[in-house]
């Protein structure tokens, strides 16, 4: 069987789990209470390191609330590469804050969501032309 192995850095918070039968993702919660400056950014400690099953990297992104506190997750998505996995590689999420407040993240605050995706690789290959048409840049879509 495949698990995520996750070591928590306060074993006082608790282990990520998915909420629902359905859920796709875990959240992950904020060790530390972390103030952000207004306009400003703020790295916030997730106490994990975890180790993907082989095969499969872990994605988060921001839960779906976290706009509400005047936070965005700055790189939109982060990307956990499998062998990112080290006992004291803590994940980490970068904030923005778009307020013109401090914005305060409470310790065990579920700040972001992480997903397992499985790992696939494709060769690269550098070409003069692409034999497709074009569509006439980015954002065009139903443009007439």
């Amino acid at each position: 069987m495949n698990e995520v192995l996750i070591k928590r850095f306060d074993p006082e918070l608790p282990l990520p789990e998915y909420k629902t039968d359905g859920a796709a993702a875990y959240d992950l919660y904020a060790r530390l209470e972390t103030e952000i400056p207004a306009g400003g950014l703020g790295v916030v400690p997730l106490n994990v390191a975890m180790q993907a099953p082989e095969g499969h990297w872990i994605m988060f992104a921001a839960r779906s609330s976290l706009h509400k506190k005047g936070l965005m997750q700055v790189n939109g998505i982060a990307v956990m590469d499998a062998d990112f996995c080290g006992d004291n590689d803590e994940y980490r999420a970068v904030l923005y804050n778009f307020t013109k407040e401090p914005v305060t993240v409470a310790r065990g605050e579920r700040i972001v969501q992480a997903v397992v995706m499985p790992l696939v690789r494709f060769p690269l290959r550098g070409v003069d032309k692409l034999e497709n048409p074009d569509r006439g840049g980015f954002g065009t879509t139903g443009r007439h």
